[in-house]
């Protein structure tokens, strides 16, 4: 793992005004993730993992405080700058997969290289390499309601890799499959690691965060403890 450090918070902040009440979803967090690493973020429902997460993939900016990636300051951009940052730098694995109902498994991966302007012949090698990966090459004209929970998921992975991202940013990725493609996806994700991807993968669950090579815990918005595994 790289020393470089590929994500800075610096007492990051995000707060809701709820009538008189003011909710700190995120209440002063700091954290570096280096280029290579494996972390989760965990903590029960309510804890912040999700604000952070919105937060760390820029779907979201924070109240107060510093968000740098790559050394620059990613705090505050307005939609279409966020937007390119995203296109180009996080790859997301949601636990309900979002695939695009009415796409195949080659249109779904596809979609993040048409926005980046990839030439379609191109285009066709890039989502055949990452199917091919996945191991769902045979799948790749069949649309999500023709596929298993583990195959979407799997579609999902390879999308998020097809623009070769800093980071893939993984939310509860393992929420709705069963046991046996539960440990399936998590090789999955331990051999894109290895390649040298950084991967943050948020989880509630013990046994899916012992994954991980680093876990931070939080509760009410704060990282409560930290531990490698």
């Amino acid at each position: 793992m790289s020393d470089n450090i590929l994500i800075k918070l610096e007492k990051i902040k995000k707060l809701y005004k709820m009538g008189e009440t003011e909710l700190r979803a995120v209440d002063g967090i700091s954290l570096n993730i280096k280029e290579g690493e494996f972390l989760g973020i965990m903590g029960a429902s309510g804890s912040g993992k999700s604000t952070l997460m919105n937060i760390i993939g820029i779907l979201d900016s924070p109240t107060e405080g510093k968000y740098f990636l790559k050394g620059k300051d990613v705090s505050f951009l307005d939609d279409i700058q966020a937007s390119k940052i995203r296109n180009k730098e996080i790859g997301f694995v949601f636990q309900t997969f979002n695939l695009i109902k009415g796409l195949t498994a080659f249109e779904n991966v596809e979609t993040p290289l048409i926005y980046a302007g990839i030439p379609k012949k191109r285009r066709k090698e890039i989502v055949e390499y990452y199917l091919d990966k996945m191991g769902i090459a045979d799948r790749m004209k069949h649309k999500p309601n023709q596929l298993s929970g583990g195959q979407r998921q799997r579609v999902a992975i390879a999308r998020a890799l097809v623009n070769e991202p800093s980071i893939i940013l993984a939310d509860e990725p393992t929420g709705n499959l069963d046991s046996k493609t539960t440990e399936e996806i998590l090789n999955l994700f331990h051999k894109i690691h290895e390649e040298g991807k950084t991967i943050v993968l948020v989880t509630h669950e013990t046994e899916i965060g012992k994954e991980t090579e680093r876990t931070i815990v939080l509760k009410d918005g704060k990282i409560i403890k930290e531990y490698k595994n």
